[in-house]
């Protein structure tokens, strides 16, 4: 069983920058492919970056590339989304999220395992 916690969100000006930081215990982290989603109300989690186990595959929706930036320290089970130049539309409820697979899959019905959420709000 893995325990997920995020932390970093907050609220930021457009064209400003944060840093989600995912915290994993509980699991061998390294089997895991990790990825953020994000939900804004009325709509489902949809995904945003995701990055696989071994670090050499990853993925961005389009609205983010460019922007937005995956990684993760396996030594300290660890995943962390950078955000650079954010815009209003990035508004969200981001999660993290963790799949015991070798790649990513945009569905949340995917992830087996989804930390609480942290929320981030960018102003105009």
């Amino acid at each position: 069983q893995v325990q997920l916690v995020e932390s970093g969100g907050g609220l930021v000006q457009a064209g400003g920058s944060l840093r989600l930081i995912c915290s994993a215990s509980g699991g061998a982290f390294s089997r895991y492919t990790m990825a953020w989603f994000r939900r804004v109300p009325g709509k489902e989690r949809a995904l945003v970056a995701a990055i696989s186990r071994l670090d050499d595959i990853t993925y961005y929706v389009d609205s983010v590339k460019g922007r937005f930036t995956i990684s993760r320290d396996n030594a300290k089970n660890t995943v962390f989304l950078q955000m650079d130049s954010l815009k209003p539309e990035d508004t969200a409820e981001y999660y993290c999220a963790a799949r015991p697979s070798r790649f990513y899959a945009p569905s949340p019905s995917d992830y087996d395992y989804w930390g609480q959420g942290t929320q981030v709000t960018v102003s105009s």
